[in-house]
């Protein structure tokens, strides 16, 4: 085999889905060198003297779990107004080759509505460490058949329901026994490893056993969705032990950015908030999966967490997410803020936020990549902290005013030897 290149594989979990396929149709784009870079903060006039990876390094591939296709996956969002034809049709024979490199995904505990899509399935009957071997499979064979340097596995598919294996809430339910034995499976790498190569099946969620399955490689890992992925801290330490990189969860795109941006202005101008109430309905795959109470609650939680760390107290909040189907990919978000002044006089501020689900994702996913690269050529491991404003849930992180974790991946890029583990 001929010696490795700097290339790097981009493995995308949910590949045909919508931002998905908007992140793969911008990549081939500005490979070609045919938009400009909009939308992407890794190309901010302060950041040129940076050397990034170039978009060319990157090759595509991943699952999916439906019987689909990248040019019937545009074509769905140029119907619903959520892509230009002519972004597509110059890249037309890179999406058909890109095709070939999309494989049968896993379903572990993802979710009856999830299940229900999909129409390429894999053995269900596996145990988890089967299920992360034949993952490591497709992954290393990828890796060597395109002489690729390292992979970044991403995580796009549909939010899955809460798992409540390791809900806090149900293990504090369990005898004083059970509770220890979960809090250590939870926390530590050996004790979760162990637990995964039973012969008892745990209901581990798949995005966590696409975790392990990168990081035990020695792949990086990143979660945009708002499912557990790498959070057990059992996975921290595995990728300190294999030198890899992980960071998720939730990418933050509109609503809950709005919110990281506006309520430490309340914070900072000692406005009491009373109560946010936020309305979001839209109508792609992802408001079909998030129309089940299930899946709706992690996504929930994700979205309302912030407001709280951020204020230093909890107003009263309330967070929908309603699947309205002639909305396609566009998204319409209205939030009412109820806030006390000065003399105890109350005043209100509305604000209503649409946009492309596709189009808002996208570009932040590319970025993750870019940056995910970036610091493994700085030979940074582990949790990274620095991509926390691009998350509604940064792992561990506390923060959550996006002005200031904004800076911290401006020190970081700055000054990487300030954040080297």
């Amino acid at each position: 085999m001929a010696e490795k290149t700097n290339r790097t594989g981009l493995w995308i979990i949910g590949a045909w889905g919508g931002v998905a396929t908007t992140a793969l149709v911008g990549l081939l784009n500005l490979q070609k060198k045919l938009v400009q870079p909009v939308g992407l903060t890794t190309e901010l006039p302060e950041f040129s003297d940076i050397e990034m990876p170039a978009w060319s390094e990157f090759v595509p591939a991943g699952y999916e779990i439906r019987d689909f296709s990248f040019e019937k996956a545009a074509n769905e969002l140029i119907e619903q107004r959520a892509m230009e034809r002519s972004a597509v049709t110059p890249i037309l024979k890179e999406l058909a080759e890109l095709d070939t490199r999309i494989f049968p995904g896993f379903l572990a505990n993802s979710g009856k509505v999830v299940e229900n899509m999909a129409d390429r399935k894999r053995e269900e009957n596996l145990t988890p460490r089967e299920t992360i071997s034949a993952m490591q499979s497709d992954m290393k064979t990828f890796v060597a058949e395109n002489q690729l340097s390292h992979l970044i596995v991403v995580n796009l598919m549909s939010t899955e329901p809460v798992c409540e294996y390791f809900s806090e809430s149900e293990i504090e339910k369990l005898p004083e026994a059970e509770q220890i034995k979960r809090g250590r499976e939870w926390n530590n790498w050996e004790a979760f490893r162990q637990l995964l190569d039973s012969s008892e099946k745990p209901p581990v969620p798949a995005s966590t056993l696409y975790a392990v399955a990168a990081l035990e490689t020695g792949f990086d890992f990143v979660n945009f969705t708002p499912s557990l992925g790498a959070t057990p801290p059992a996975l921290e330490q595995l990728a300190k032990q294999t030198s890899a990189r992980f960071f998720g969860n939730d990418g933050k795109t509109g609503e809950t950015l709005m919110k990281s941006v506006l309520a430490p202005m309340f914070a900072h101008r000692n406005l009491r908030v009373m109560s946010w109430v936020g309305h979001n309905i839209f109508g792609n795959r992802d408001g079909v999966v998030l129309d089940d109470p299930h899946n709706k609650a992690t996504k929930v939680t994700s979205k309302n967490h912030l407001l709280e760390q951020i204020l230093g107290y909890a107003p009263q909040t309330l967070v929908t997410i309603e699947y309205i189907k002639s909305m396609g990919d566009w998204k319409t978000a209205w939030d009412h803020i109820h806030f006390q002044g000065f003399l105890g006089t109350p005043m209100t501020l509305q604000f209503t936020w649409q946009g492309c689900d596709s189009l808002l994702a996208a570009p932040l996913v590319l970025d993750l990549v870019r940056l995910t690269e970036l610091a493994r050529r700085r030979n940074f491991t582990g949790r990274m902290d620095f991509l926390a404003s691009f998350f509604k849930s940064p792992i561990r992180v506390e923060e959550q005013s996006f002005v200031r974790q904004f800076e911290k991946l401006e020190d970081w890029l700055r000054d990487e030897k300030q954040f080297q583990n």
